[in-house]
């Protein structure tokens, strides 16, 4: 039987940064009746917001739809894995059940870099969880704007909330999830409550446990991760 291989894209955050999340000015316009304006705070301090947002999608290039894991803490590349995790678990594995392989295009730098080592040590903890094979391919350094999760999912995401402060979490969510398009994109919202630690070192001893299989062409940017099967004792 020929394998599946489903193929989805990976993108770091929302505009590759963060977003305040308070009454503050968001950029845009948005209609609204005369004489009933939106007020907003003038200055957007860090220290007067309610917290940071960090949206990370996982597009189905397929299917046209996709979640988006909306972060608290910090964009670390268990965050990144997490994300990946989530979508699986919402949606990817009820509609391709018996999957042989999972494709990830993602771009080469931050949080699932290519030289990464954290976003491979998670994704192959991700590959031993779901028993399937992982392939990774990143954009070229430069390339990142080519990335079909920008234009088919992430411009679509700030059209639909320009102009309309992002004052809590609970907006965010239904801004993104409340986001269509005429060709039918459908994108599930999550708040991810995860306080991801920064600075975790990752040993060359772990990385030498890893089944990480480096391709032929650009070894450096396409590689897969095997499961590693665990035998128990009799």
């Amino acid at each position: 039987m020929a394998k599946e291989v489903y193929n989805f894209n990976l993108l770091l955050g929302h505009n590759q940064k963060k977003e305040l999340v308070g009454n503050y000015k968001n950029s845009g316009r948005n209609w609204r009746q005369k004489g009933h304006p939106e007020l907003v705070n003038v200055y957007d301090f860090p220290s007067k917001s309610i917290g940071a947002a960090i949206p990370y999608g996982v597009y189905d290039l397929k299917r046209n739809d996709g979640v988006v894991n909306i972060g608290k803490s910090h964009n670390t590349a268990e965050f990144a894995v997490e994300s990946i995790r989530q979508w699986w678990n919402l949606v990817g594995k009820c509609h391709y059940e018996g999957c042989k392989n999972l494709l990830i295009c993602a771009d080469g730098g931050g949080s699932n870099g290519s030289r990464n080592k954290g976003w491979k040590f998670f994704l192959q903890q991700l590959a031993d969880e779901i028993s399937i094979p992982i392939t990774v391919s990143h954009f070229p350094p430069g390339t990142s704007k080519w990335n079909k999760i920008e234009h088919c999912m992430f411009s679509f995401i700030s059209m639909n909330w320009r102009g309309k402060p992002l004052s809590s979490y609970e907006t965010i969510i239904r801004l993104i999830g409340s986001t269509k398009t005429k060709n039918g994109l459908k994108i599930e919202a999550r708040l991810d409550e995860r306080d991801y630690e920064t600075g975790i070192k990752i040993l060359d001893e772990d990385m030498a446990q890893l089944k990480i299989n480096a391709h032929e062409l650009y070894p450096k940017w396409n590689y897969s991760l095997e499961p590693r099967v665990t035998t128990s004792k009799s």
